[in-house]
């Protein structure tokens, strides 16, 4: 997991490292307070499963989202 953060691909896709941590942490809340993955959760921690989503492309923040209190974006499943 830590290799992942480390990772310029997904640094880049959510606009740099403070955003990407920043995301990561809003994520994670939601999911400690009830919120239902967005993949597969398996043997993974909330905060591998933060880290998956935004991965994936199953969150993202949206301009002025980012530590505003706000939820992620989140999409759902098909």
């Amino acid at each position: 997991m830590i290799e992942d953060l480390k990772d310029e691909d997904v640094v880049k896709m959510v606009g740099g490292r403070f955003k990407l941590a920043a995301m990561i942490q809003k994520r994670w809340k939601e999911l400690m307070f009830g919120a239902r993955p967005l993949v597969e959760p398996g043997n993974m921690t909330p905060m591998e499963i933060a880290l998956q989503e935004i991965k994936e492309g199953k969150i993202a923040a949206q301009a002025g989202e980012v530590g505003s209190g706000a939820k992620a974006e989140t999409t759902p499943e098909e």
